[in-house]
């Protein structure tokens, strides 16, 4: 009830949460690299979670407004759709393009896609382990192709390597690491003033 309050009380932290997505996180390699010693990277299930988590967010924002633009013959048309294809431009725009777009943000400005930041995941530079450069980025997205083509290996070598690095990890050299934020010894009083 007091962050609903504080929130209502301060519209504008409403406004900057909305554009966090936006502005270049603070997570600087300093404070990973306090916890170099113990670093833990995210593993296959893990990650194979986190993206089932957005997933199911990207379609339960997209459904609706396709449904609104294309009608019920959009869904027949899904169900028997090829790997790639696309019913319409707003289709391409919604189901392609803005998602894109939206992962980039995300993993350059916050560290992470929703999903992996609810599983306690951050994608970092393999060498620095500080958020990703743009090139990386996009790197990354761009290598998530060639980690599908063969039947999705580079995927599912996540379960096997050292580091838990797919193909695209490999490729845009980052890393997945799951970093457990622990908030049992903070002080209540510090949490709440966190929140303002």
């Amino acid at each position: 009830m007091f962050i609903m309050k504080n929130i209502a009380n301060n519209k504008s932290s409403v406004f900057s949460i909305l554009l966090s997505v936006f502005k270049p996180n603070n997570t600087n390699a300093e404070s990973l690299k306090l916890k170099a010693n113990k670093i833990v990277y995210a593993g296959f299930w893990r990650r194979l979670t986190a993206l089932i988590l957005d997933l199911a967010l990207v379609f339960a924002i997209t459904t609706p407004i396709l449904l609104l633009i294309y009608g019920h013959d959009y869904f027949y048309w899904l169900l028997q759709t090829k790997f790639m294809s696309y019913y319409g431009i707003f289709e391409f725009i919604l189901t392609k393009l803005l998602v894109a777009i939206t992962i980039i943000l995300f993993w350059r400005n916050l560290g992470a896609t929703p999903g992996k930041r609810l599983l306690g995941c951050r994608v970092v530079d393999a060498k620095t382990l500080s958020v990703i450069s743009w090139p990386q980025a996009l790197l990354r997205l761009a290598a998530y192709f060639v980690s599908a083509l063969p039947v999705y290996l580079g995927f599912i070598w996540i379960a096997w390597d050292k580091q838990k690095q797919g193909l695209h990890d490999k490729i845009s050299q980052t890393l997945v690491l799951h970093i457990e934020e622990d908030y049992a010894d903070v002080p209540l009083q510090q949490l709440i003033n966190d929140l303002k």
